[in-house]
């Protein structure tokens, strides 16, 4: 493993079904502004097809990031643990559940973490609602001023 090599967002979702687009929102901001340290991957709604891509540039980390159903307000942020994550129910527009797709990338990848954008509306062709899009953009700069994201909250039962 390459000591060198940027930590990568893996964005995932769909954008033509409103708030399930916050992933591919995230790595269009990222394409268009790119962040030291970070780099990118669109998973679209198959991420699973971006796990070998991602095991060849051989980071140290990688965050999926998804439109997650917490039962938060909409446009919270967490991060949401493993175990926690293969029992909650994540917006299924994906061919694969996501715990696997961590599960494949912990293969090769030393961490792998979940951060969940609680979304209000997800259905087709309806444009991404303002919470969602404000959440994208605070993402952004906390990828930018925190890469350790360290201040974003994690999912728990207090939520």
């Amino acid at each position: 493993m390459k000591t060198d090599t940027p930590d990568l967002i893996l964005a995932i979702g769909n954008s033509m079904m409103g708030d399930d687009g916050a992933g591919p929102l995230l790595a269009d901001m990222m394409k268009q502004q790119p962040l030291p340290g970070w780099d990118v991957e669109d998973g679209g709604s198959a991420p699973e097809n971006a796990t070998h891509r991602i095991a060849a540039r051989a980071p140290r980390r990688v965050v999926l990031v998804d439109a997650a159903d917490m039962g938060l307000p909409p446009g919270e942020i967490r991060r949401v643990p493993p175990d926690a994550l293969a029992e909650m129910f994540i917006m299924s527009t994906h061919d694969l559940p996501l715990s696997f797709v961590m599960e494949r990338l912990a293969e090769t990848v030393p961490v792998v973490e979940f951060i969940g954008i609680q979304p209000d509306l997800v259905a087709f062709y309806c444009p991404m609602t303002e919470q969602v899009r404000q959440a994208v953009s605070r993402l952004y700069a906390a990828l930018r001023d925190d890469p350790a994201l360290e201040h974003l909250p994690w999912l728990s039962d207090a939520d």
